[in-house]
């Protein structure tokens, strides 16, 4: 596992709720590690970490389970966090629709669905989010439920590049959706971008996880990309629009762009990119069955856009020089492993180090659901992480927030 950022408990009475979260999310990093590592680990007593163990365990949140015995004295009993010990909604915005899932403390997918609409207009899509909501928490009626992750599409604010053409959400400026949605639900609710979304959920629970620092590209209805730093925290930039790199202008005088630019690299990859070549063919087409249904479509738009990307990858290596880049999206690994092999060679950059043993290209290990899985990442985070973590907070605590959330948490989470 990629480095992780130092957490340190605090001995002083008033850090007790501040010590679980830290207790807590060790256990989500580490796991299975045992007391006594989770002691050195964050500075505190092993007798702390043991009452903070109990009542942990109490509550449900983590389980334990003893080694097998190798000698003398008693098998050492290592924790992991109980898959069940908790729940989050997460939702997901696209021009073509919106999907939820329910996730388990531990990142899994308990199950999701996807209601696809017309037109994504705020007014159509409030409602749409209860009836999603309602749906996934019956999934698991009598679970904890943590709160309720919304992953945007961006750039936000931008009036070229935020509400006109087929990958945006026309409508939607000025909408707070998060506070909106709070003053609907009981749970907590976390808004924030999708490409934030999306790399926290794979620094948590996918490819991200064996990386230091990693560049995510998002192929989606557009195409972003978010970049996470050494300590795993996504960078954001002054307005949370860093990484946008669908409207770089790769292409001189190329196909002119929504944005009023000619060239942008989602106007040759992305779904919307790939979706208009298809439907000048066959205006029944889908991108689900494009390899099977239209192949010579596919070979002639990778060979169109996998050029584009290559340049792409290449400014993206150069400018962060990360540890690899992950692709992953709203299209199938098939479908992705192909415009990947499509961007050999990669042209040269910073990326080629002597003695290097990761690939510069790792396709996602959260396939379809990586945005869904990162939103709710967003509530879990929103409810676990040490410094802002409502979980266990008093009320002196709560006026907190997370530095990725745009939208503060409403109400408090039921025990």
């Amino acid at each position: 596992m990629g480095a992780t950022m130092a957490l340190r408990g605090t001995n002083q009475e008033f850090g007790r709720p501040y010590n679980r979260r830290i207790v807590l999310e060790t256990i989500r990093l580490e796991a299975p590690i045992a007391r006594g590592e989770i002691a050195r680990k964050v500075g505190l007593t092993v007798q702390t970490v043991s009452t903070i163990i109990r009542e942990l365990e109490l509550q449900g949140f983590v389980m334990g389970s003893r080694e097998a015995p190798k000698g003398r004295g008693l098998p050492r009993t290592n924790l992991t966090l109980n898959p069940e010990g908790g729940f989050a909604i997460g939702l997901h915005v696209t021009p073509i629709g919106v999907s939820a899932a329910l996730v388990n403390l531990a990142g899994k997918i308990v199950g999701t669905r996807h209601h696809p609409m017309s037109r994504v207009s705020p007014e159509a899509t409030f409602p749409v989010f209860e009836a999603l909501i309602a749906e996934m928490s019956a999934l698991r009626p009598d679970g904890r439920m943590l709160g309720i992750g919304v992953a945007m599409p961006g750039p936000s604010d931008v009036d070229s590049m935020s509400f006109v053409g087929p990958t945006t959400l026309e409508g939607w400026k000025g909408i707070a959706v998060g506070e909106r949605l709070a003053e609907a639900n009981v749970l907590p609710v976390f808004a924030g971008a999708e490409l934030g979304a999306v790399a926290l959920g794979e620094r948590l629970y996918g490819a991200g996880r064996d990386f230091r620092a990693f560049y995510y590209i998002y192929f989606g209805v557009g195409l972003g990309g978010a970049a996470t730093v050494q300590d795993g925290t996504v960078l954001r930039g002054v307005y949370g629009n860093a990484g946008e790199i669908g409207h770089l202008p790769l292409v001189p005088g190329g196909d002119p762009c929504p944005c009023g630019n000619r060239g942008c690299l989602e106007r040759y990859v992305s779904r919307d990119a790939l979706d208009r070549r298809l439907k000048a063919v066959d205006p029944t087409a889908t991108i689900e069955t494009a390899l099977t249904e239209h192949p010579d479509v596919v070979d002639a738009w990778i060979a169109e856009a996998a050029p584009v990307l290559r340049s792409a990858i290449a400014t993206i290596e150069n400018l962060f020089d990360p540890e690899t880049i992950v692709i992953g999206g709203l299209a199938s690994d098939a479908l992705l492993e192909r415009l990947i092999e499509g961007t050999e060679p990669l042209m040269h950059s910073v990326a080629e180090r002597r003695g290097r043993t990761t690939p510069r290209l790792t396709l996602s290990s959260n396939g379809r659901d990586a945005v869904l899985r990162g939103a709710a990442a967003l509530a879990i985070s929103g409810a676990l992480s040490p410094r802002f973590g409502l979980l266990f907070a008093g009320e002196e605590e709560r006026t907190d927030r997370d530095p990725i959330m745009t939208g503060p948490a409403k109400k408090e989470v039921a025990a």
